[in-house]
């Protein structure tokens, strides 16, 4: 599809078919990253359940930092699909080369940063032993990846913002088939076993932020950053941080609390963290296509506040609400059916069953709270799509912070509910976020521009890629 029809269709065109067209690349190409994850899973699964739950425990620490370069993409996304819709791609291309630049620097402090803390980090959550041994193995590996990931994040919202989400979607997947071809040869012929599946996924992510640096700058891409004669712009940065600071935030402060979260479960024993690890996996699969539906909406809110649609934002807003509250059904009802055998396939080692047990009760719990995780989704993107990112930081911390880690403490001291209430507060926590949302929605104020958009004729508008 061309960029000028791109541009119409989101514009102009059935807002089912806009979601549908634009999510689709994004699924599946979410679907990779996860399957990238559970491919990881099932491979150190099968040297042991510790070492399964080694990569669980160290995995919000990872993506702390990540969180970083999420929130620049998040603002990437946001800015730039406002600039495309208001035709002002020159201004865009100065937004592009600015957020590479900020990126990039950013990406070496945090590695830097992060292989150096690593020890001390997992020892202050509280794991010893075998556990923290391997956590501190595969953590540093992982940190490795930061520049080359931060990289692809970038690219993912200047294509993203353009409409273009085939790109980032064929460029995933041959990352994955790299990584799953190369994990079981480093974990096990190799001989590396845990930091064998972090050198396959940082190999395999190498090889996407080059590729993917050098389409940057073909002919697909009608913003292409420049960087001759660069010099940093106040004002564009003070943009970008504005935007991009409370996404940071608000994935950092979620990072934040996954890791006192992972702490309470681990308090729990091995079984139960590797038990929620793994139903997180299979969940986040299932949830995929209504989570692509909420990326897709902040492209298509961006371009049509950048073009002054408001009255399709909000249709927009509402359609994608009927197709992931459909999907989270749909998925909750096959997850509750069919739990045994997925529960089964997804965990290969049976040196412990009662992770088994856990993981079942977990699954029900959490699939009653599905349609709601991707009510939740739908009014991310939609905050983030208008850069009025602060609502959406909001939702994300609120959840952790003020709701589910409360819950669990609660559960945890005050009744004799065990594990079940960690799974409970999961899912509770899911609908009351939802409602917060909600009244953010009413209150309007997600309506007001981030951006000084410049006065476009809907004609000039449309002639984007002419």
């Amino acid at each position: 599809m061309k960029k000028a029809t791109r541009t119409e269709l989101i514009l102009k065109g059935n807002i089912y078919k806009v979601l549908i067209t634009l999510s689709t690349p994004i699924i599946i190409n979410s679907l990779i990253q996860t399957l990238y994850n559970l491919v990881d899973g099932i491979w150190v699964s099968k040297i042991s359940s510790v070492h399964f739950a080694a990569t669980a425990f160290v995995w919000p620490v990872n993506f702390l930092f990540i969180s970083i370069g999420m929130g620049l993409s998040i603002a990437g996304t946001s800015l730039l699909s406002q600039l495309v819709g208001n035709n002002d791609l020159e201004r865009a291309k100065d937004y592009t080369a600015q957020l590479m630049i900020i990126t990039i620097l950013s990406s070496f402090v945090f590695t830097a940063l992060g292989y150096l803390l690593s020890p001390f980090v997992i020892r202050l959550m509280g794991a010893t032993g075998e556990l923290a041994d391997f956590g501190n193995v595969y953590l540093r590996i992982t940190f490795l990846d930061l520049p080359f990931l931060f990289v692809f994040f970038n690219i993912n919202s200047i294509m993203h913002a353009q409409g273009d989400t085939i790109t980032p979607m064929i460029l995933s997947g041959v990352s994955a088939i790299i990584n799953v071809v190369l994990d079981p040869i480093f974990i096990f012929t190799f001989n590396w076993g845990i930091a064998g599946a972090a050198w396959a996924t940082l190999v395999s992510r190498a090889l996407l932020a080059g590729v993917g640096f050098m389409m940057l700058f073909g002919k697909r891409n009608k913003i292409i950053p420049s960087f001759r004669g660069f010099r940093f712009n106040r004002r564009i940065i003070r943009e970008i941080i504005a935007v991009g600071l409370p996404s940071t935030i608000g994935q950092s402060g979620s990072s934040l609390g996954f890791i006192v979260l992972n702490s309470f479960i681990g308090s729990y024993g091995t079984a139960t963290l590797a038990a929620y690890a793994m139903v997180n996996r299979i969940t986040s699969l299932v949830m995929q296509p209504a989570m692509g539906i909420g990326h897709a909406l902040t492209t298509v809110v961006g371009q049509n506040v950048g073009a002054r649609q408001m009255d399709r934002v909000k249709e927009s807003f509402y359609k994608a609400l009927v197709l992931t509250i459909l999907i989270g059904v749909v998925g909750a009802g096959i997850l509750v059916i069919f739990d045994d055998p997925i529960i089964n396939f997804f965990m290969q080692s049976r040196d412990d069953l009662s992770v088994i047990e856990l993981s079942l009760t977990y699954l029900f719990y959490i699939s009653l709270s599905m349609p709601l995780m991707g009510i939740f989704s739908v009014f991310t993107g939609l905050y983030q799509g208008t850069g009025n990112t602060k609502y959406s930081m909001s939702m994300e911390i609120g959840r952790l912070w003020f709701v589910r880690l409360p819950m669990i403490l609660f559960f945890k001291h005050l009744t004799t509910w065990g594990s079940t209430g960690i799974w409970f507060s999961m899912s509770f926590s899911n609908l009351i976020v939802c409602l917060y949302g909600y009244w953010i929605f009413v209150r309007k104020g997600w309506q007001r521009s981030v951006l000084d958009l410049q006065d476009q004729t809907p004609e000039k508008t449309l002639n984007i890629a002419n």
